[in-house]
């Protein structure tokens, strides 16, 4: 069957009601950075701060949904770039839901977060740098990653073997190298408080 045939159903339930039910917002953080950063250890420890807060909160972490979603997707350009706009989707569908949506993806190239940004309404879309040396990624290493990739085990791996272009204007760094997990949760939370998410 042609896309010309299908017809988007819209809800009668918007998001100004899931607000109201639920009373915050939504919205997707997007978490990016090198592999090793602490970009899924701060996305899990701010859905624990806004569980707390009684914030409807989820987290979708890139590992997770390779396991499912995109098990078919692997590692060069091409199939970074559709894990990422397969993310988009679901986050933003997510973030209609009434969800803080939090994901944490290395998503190294520019243009790729950008294609992600502009899926979603303006405000929506909070670009976190988890910024971290490479150095300290590669001292850190908590899968074992670098040394594989170093030893060629891993082709195209971010960092080594494969680019990582930082963000030019993120909403959020956060320098895990330097701050601790509680200021950088706390760092997010307050952000998210002044926008009205929560």
């Amino acid at each position: 069957m042609s896309k010309r045939h299908l017809t988007w159903h819209p809800s009668d339930i918007g998001r100004e009601e899931r607000r109201r039910m639920n009373d915050h917002g939504s919205c997707v953080l997007w978490f990016t950075g090198l592999s090793g950063s602490g970009k899924s250890t701060l996305a899990y420890e701010v859905e624990k701060e806004l569980y707390r807060l009684r914030c409807r909160a989820y987290v979708l972490d890139g590992d997770n949904i390779r396991h499912g979603l995109n098990k078919n997707l692997g590692f060069s350009p091409e199939d970074r770039k559709e894990n990422i706009r397969r993310i988009a989707e679901v986050a933003k569908l997510f973030v209609d839901a009434g969800i803080v949506t939090v994901t944490a993806f290395i998503s190294p190239y520019r243009a790729d977060r950008e294609m992600a940004r502009a899926m979603f309404r303006e405000g929506d879309f909070i670009e976190v740098y988890v910024m971290c040396s490479l150095d300290e990624c590669e001292r850190r290493d908590p899968k074992g990653l670098y040394q594989k990739a170093k030893a060629g085990e891993i082709a195209d791996f971010t960092g080594v073997s494969a680019p990582y272009e930082a963000p030019d204007k993120p909403e959020i760094v956060i320098a895990s190298d330097r701050q601790t997990i509680e200021e950088s949760v706390a760092c997010i939370i307050n952000y998210l408080r002044n926008g009205g998410f929560v």
